[in-house]
């Protein structure tokens, strides 16, 4: 019996019996979807994470209190470290000690909300420089002015605002010059930035900057940093810069080996790596995850082709008797889980493509998020694969079942 022969044979059983069929490969569908989704979602996940960084400058270098994270549960340990102090800052400004640097800003993160009159808003509130935001992201007040040196100096009660928080508290009417509350304290508001949407982990529409003086002296209490941003001359001098910083930090905590260090710093490059290798390992264990149910779809398949062989035991039987070969018998039935498993996989990807694309319209136009769908067309080659790995493999046994029937019992089946 030839191929042809065969793939026509098991295809028309398979059409005989859709219900069935379509039951068979509920399992694979399920399982290839969700690899599908779970791929393309990361990878279009990555891209924005990706594109947020790069929005931050190549030569921007960013340091952080505490040991350097291995892995996302560690992260909050840098938030409550108070290894970075006014001192470090102090000796990362003296040119003989870092070179190439143009500007340096501390930042602090305030949790809590603004109010103004009786309204009230939970944005994102920085202690930090507002000209460093011009600086790394070229945004500037649409309307009024940054502060400068001196409001951190004086740690004035000034504050510039993002566009949905003066939409908040002040709807239409104009912001600047009126007092926002913070933590019970009154900041007059200087300057409002235009709308921007997410740039660079954060939402600028949503943003509070005050100076960082002003904000660890009368809103948080402390004397540390919760980050240091450095701005390189130019791409090319960032490593010896992050060289530079390395040791003028050590000499100002005393450390003299680096296994002892209390900071780490981080580059867009070395931010790159890290990201890509977190999403990497996040995608590879959620799609392990999601394989269990292949595994589950495939013992379905072997189950259901069982059940089809003891059915058919008399065609069984009538097809050796005129001179069918057991091999003959185990094509055809291998075939028919085969076809079954891969056409599983087919409605899996097509599936897996409009869920895809489903949650890439939702997540730009109703999230406001720079999102990209992503085509995974290394998954497709890996569902169609693997699907019709899963019914070869798990329609072998029914196949030997059914090849090792003896044709005169067989026949005799009632």
């Amino acid at each position: 019996m030839n191929f042809r022969y065969t793939f026509k044979t098991s295809f028309t059983s398979l059409i005989a019996n859709k219900s069935r069929s379509a039951l068979t490969i509920l399992g694979i569908v399920i399982g290839i979807t969700a690899i599908m989704v779970i791929v393309s979602v990361g990878n279009g996940a990555e891209s924005l994470i990706l594109g947020e960084i790069s929005g931050m400058g190549a030569q921007s270098i960013v340091i952080r209190p505490g040991k350097q994270p291995k892995g996302p549960s560690d992260m909050a340990g840098t938030l409550y470290s108070d290894s970075l102090k006014p001192r470090d800052v102090a000796a990362l400004k003296k040119k003989s000690n870092v070179p190439y640097l143009v500007n340096v800003a501390p930042a602090v993160i305030v949790p809590g909300s603004v109010s103004y009159g009786g309204e009230t808003y939970i944005p994102m509130i920085f202690g930090w420089t507002a000209n460093m935001m011009s600086e790394m992201l070229n945004l500037y007040p649409a309307e009024g002015i940054n502060f400068g040196e001196n409001a951190i100096r004086d740690k004035a009660s000034v504050a510039v605002i993002g566009s949905k928080v003066k939409k908040e508290l002040f709807g239409g009417s104009s912001a600047l010059g009126k007092k926002i509350k913070i933590k019970n304290k009154k900041f007059r508001v200087i300057g409002v930035y235009p709308p921007r949407g997410q740039v660079a982990f954060f939402n600028v529409d949503e943003v509070v900057i005050v100076p960082y003086t002003t904000a660890m002296t009368y809103l948080l209490g402390i004397s540390h940093y919760n980050e240091i941003i450095v701005r390189a001359k130019n791409p090319e001098v960032v490593a010896r810069t992050v060289n530079d910083i390395e040791a003028t930090i050590r000499e100002t905590h005393g450390i003299t080996d680096p296994a002892d260090d209390d900071f780490f710093v981080v580059t867009q490059k070395g931010m790159v790596n890290q990201i890509k290798n977190i999403m990497g390992v996040l995608t590879a264990f959620l799609s392990a995850v999601v394989a269990i149910s292949l595994v589950v779809g495939g013992i379905g398949v072997m189950n259901i082709m069982l059940v089809s062989v003891t059915e058919r035991t008399r065609e069984i039987g009538l097809r050796k008797a005129i001179g069918a070969t057991d091999g003959d018998i185990l094509r055809q039935f291998l075939v028919e889980s085969v076809i079954l498993t891969a056409l599983g996989g087919i409605i899996g990807i097509a599936l897996g493509t409009v869920f895809s694309l489903l949650t890439s319209f939702i997540l730009t136009h109703y999230l406001d998020l720079n999102w990209s769908f992503s085509f995974p067309f290394l998954a497709v080659v890996l569902g169609i694969a693997v699907s019709a790995f899963v019914g070869l493999i798990f329609g072998i046994y029914p196949a030997r079942q059914a090849a090792k029937k003896n044709p005169i019992e067989a026949l005799r089946y009632e």
